[in-house]
């Protein structure tokens, strides 16, 4: 499977998505955690977002994401492809 072939796979981009999505969940819990030692979302969210960061936080958040779920999918199925 080409490169461009696997971008227009349907099932590549699933993969990114909820790749992304799961890191996305399991970073803003761990830091979360490590931060303030419990599950202090209102805290958490309020720092991140005030002062006209709420901007920056989304983009940074889905930029992150994105970039997990691509690289780990194109792992998977580089891996997937040198099995058949």
């Amino acid at each position: 499977m080409s490169f461009k072939t696997m971008l227009k796979s349907l099932n590549f981009w699933k993969s990114v998505f909820w790749l992304g999505f799961s890191f996305l969940i399991l970073y803003n819990i761990i830091s979360m955690l490590f931060e303030y030692g419990s599950f202090d979302f209102s805290l958490y969210f309020s720092e991140r977002t005030e002062n006209g960061k709420l901007l920056r936080f989304i983009i940074g958040q889905f930029l992150a994401a994105f970039a997990y779920g691509f690289i780990l999918s194109l792992g998977q199925f580089r891996i997937n492809q040198k099995k058949q």
